[in-house]
């Protein structure tokens, strides 16, 4: 019997840096576009799933074909994903319990997406029983820098108000709705129990990006505006009414992409 040779995922031959900033807040592009480029030098053999899909979006600025299956706990994203082709099929469904078979898919991705959940464990046990074995697990997530890079608690503590400075990264951190910014030793033994080793970890997104990221959350209230309004996060996706958004945000995309001080890691696991 011939084996047939694995199938990859292509990425994007487009710029994904433009491809988001001409669809998202700019703070979200940014980080987004900075983690869709790590994605086209990353081989991820099909099929694929996609755990915490959302809408779709951040796959079509990453790669060039479909992705196999997403699964979302959330409809409305879903059907936005349907809408844009962004997967073959788009499952609603839990992450702690995963409607496949065991050892369905040949590798899985999760981005920015598992700080959110807060009982990591049998999520991270459903994604090993669904991979073959030797399949690749690849994620990023906020680390353990992300709340100690931002500027408003920085210049906080640097005035010795301390108590507040706590107060503003708690706030911060609920508004962002993240449950772990862990650092490499914690990731190291969740995965380690649930079954996956790391290949290869990498931490990104410098300071500086992160205090972008942190004031668009204010100065990205219009962009919210427009959304309700007219159910589009960019009104005129156009170079020249993005010309100050690319100002700002560019040089950060164009950074050295590994960060020692990043606030952000990239994982690429395997199931032992």
């Amino acid at each position: 019997m011939i084996s047939q040779a694995p199938r990859y995922a292509q990425p994007q031959s487009q710029d994904p840096y433009w491809l988001n900033i001409k669809e998202l807040p700019y703070f979200r592009a940014l980080l987004r576009a900075v983690e869709a480029r790590e994605y086209q030098d990353i081989p991820l053999e099909q099929p694929i799933l996609d755990l915490g899909c959302g809408d779709g979006h951040f796959v079509t600025t990453a790669f060039e074909t479909q992705i196999d299956t997403g699964l979302d706990p959330w409809t409305g994203p879903l059907r936005q994903a349907a809408r844009r082709k962004s997967y073959c099929v788009a499952v609603h469904g839990q992450g702690a319990q995963l409607p496949f078979p065991d050892g369905y898919f040949a590798s899985a991705m999760s981005n920015s997406v598992l700080e959110h959940i807060e009982n990591l464990d049998p999520v991270m046990e459903e994604v090993v029983r669904v991979l073959k074995p030797g399949a690749k697990f690849v994620f990023c997530v906020p680390n353990h820098r992300f709340l100690a890079n931002l500027s408003v608690s920085s210049a906080l503590d640097r005035i010795g108000l301390k108590r507040l400075a706590e107060v503003y990264r708690r706030f911060f951190n609920r508004i962002s709705r993240h449950h772990h910014c862990d650092d490499l030793k914690t990731w190291q033994e969740r995965l380690r129990k649930a079954g996956l080793t790391i290949e290869e970890q990498w931490d990104y997104f410098s300071p500086a990006a992160t205090h972008v990221l942190e004031w668009g959350h204010y100065f990205g209230l219009p962009s919210l505006v427009m959304h309700f309004l007219f159910r589009r996060w960019i009104v005129v996706p156009a170079k020249w009414s993005l010309s100050l958004t690319r100002l700002i945000t560019k040089k950060y995309y164009k950074e050295t992409r590994r960060q020692p001080q990043g606030s952000y890691s990239f994982y690429i696991t395997r199931k032992v």
